[in-house]
């Protein structure tokens, strides 16, 4: 059944209250990718890591554990409740943060980020649940909208809080820092979140009953086809993060203007999630992300076109990248809640299978855009728009050739 008002154990927090902590959930995975970015370098020669491009493990093996353990959570919560695995999830997180700072190797740093990864899957998992328990439709897209939103300004803020920190101390006061996150969301979510999932809407946590969830999910044509063309959308943010350094840096000599430009690509897309909480409602979801990812698709066009002919000054790469990340942010929050509208009954589980197809795919594509950097911005550009063609064709198959045509009222 769709819910589209208030549980009654929503009352200790109001509407705004509830997003701003759903958006402290999210951040955590954008703080433990984005803080780190000025320090990467560091990272590396500090733990005697020679080749640039392996650096861009340190994101990936994290995203990688996050993707994984997304499939575990999911069944867990619909079983014990969203509340008690978020806090052990946060938990997980906030202790491998704390044992980075003490690592004596780069092979141990990536094994405790695969690690951090598996605590956060819960707050990617349960957070969207948890909206999903509460919210439908149209409905659930404006919260996500801003729930997004807030979490873009961690991306605006995260590089340039660690580029402070490096300026005042070294790499491992980052990982301090995310711990104290940690520990500060974990006190809101015990004292303030009450639980949302009700008992008797519970499922139980038996082989076939999760079993029976996940083929739920992967025979709904629209969640699944949603969810991948997302991974695929996702996997270009992911390879723009992974080089990020290098290309800011590397190629366009920003060094300490570095975080400005970075912060000023999150912030379009903050702007484009807070345009899409307000016009969702009156044009539906359908409509304003597949005029999106048509959008996306030909600014990376254009852009690829543009690098193939010759370096892109920083002003055009600016132009054509933050006019596809535009895009971007109008795309995700209905992606999500596209996949998530039908599948209300098992929020969990396909929360979890979702978000599993869409860190791993996302965190697969985003490491070989990423790792075919060669010192210029074309295989990025390639990369955008080859996710983007891939994207649209995924969205066509779940509206079975049909773009821009909701299939009913809250669409």
């Amino acid at each position: 059944m769709t819910i589209t008002t208030e549980a009654p154990g929503l009352q200790a927090l109001s509407k705004p209250q509830f997003v701003t902590l759903m958006a402290m959930l999210m951040a955590i995975n954008a703080i433990s990718i984005d803080i780190m970015l000025p320090g990467l370098q560091e990272i590396g020669a500090s733990l005697g890591v020679a080749d640039e491009n392996a650096r861009q493990y340190v994101i990936t093996a994290y995203l990688l554990g996050m993707g994984c353990a997304q499939l575990f959570f999911g069944p867990l919560s619909d079983r014990f409740g969203r509340k008690l695995p978020l806090l052990g999830g946060l938990g997980v997180y906030g202790l491998c943060a704390l044992a980075i700072v003490f690592v004596p190797s780069f092979a141990g740093l990536l094994a405790l980020r695969f690690m951090q990864g598996i605590g956060a899957a819960a707050t990617r998992v349960i957070t969207i649940s948890i909206v999903r328990d509460i919210y439908g439709g149209r409905m659930m897209a404006e919260v996500m909208s801003l729930v997004m939103m807030v979490f873009m300004i961690v991306p605006v803020i995260a590089p340039s809080i660690g580029q402070l920190i490096m300026i005042f101390a070294e790499w491992h006061m980052i990982f301090v820092v995310i711990c104290l996150f940690a520990l500060l969301v974990a006190t809101l979510v015990a004292l303030r979140l009450p639980e949302t999932l009700s008992v008797e809407r519970r499922r139980p946590f038996t082989i076939a009953s999760i079993f029976d969830a996940f083929r739920i999910v992967l025979t709904n044509r629209v969640s699944l086809c949603y969810s991948l063309a997302a991974s695929f959308i996702f996997g270009s943010l992911f390879g723009f993060i992974n080089s990020a350094q290098q290309i800011l840096v590397g190629i366009y000599g920003l060094g300490h203007w570095f975080p400005l430009v970075f912060a000023g690509f999150a912030g379009t897309m903050a702007v484009a999630s807070f345009t899409n909480s307000r016009l969702v409602k009156r044009y539906g979801m359908r409509r304003l992300s597949h005029g999106a990812l048509i959008g996306f698709a030909l600014a990376s066009l254009a852009w690829a076109t543009a690098s193939i002919f010759g370096a892109l000054p920083l002003w055009l790469f600016v132009l054509l990248y933050g006019t596809a990340m535009f895009q971007f942010g109008l795309i995700g929050p209905n992606f999500n809640a596209m996949a998530m509208e039908p599948l209300g009954h098992v929020a969990g589980t396909a929360s979890s299978v979702l978000g599993f197809t869409q860190t791993i795919g996302g965190a697969t594509i985003g490491a070989l855009i990423g790792q075919a950097f060669d010192g210029t911005v074309t295989p990025l550009a390639i990369g955008f728009l080859s996710v983007s063609v891939i994207g649209l064709i995924f969205v066509l198959v779940a509206e079975k050739g049909r773009l821009f045509s909701p299939h009913n009222p809250s669409a």
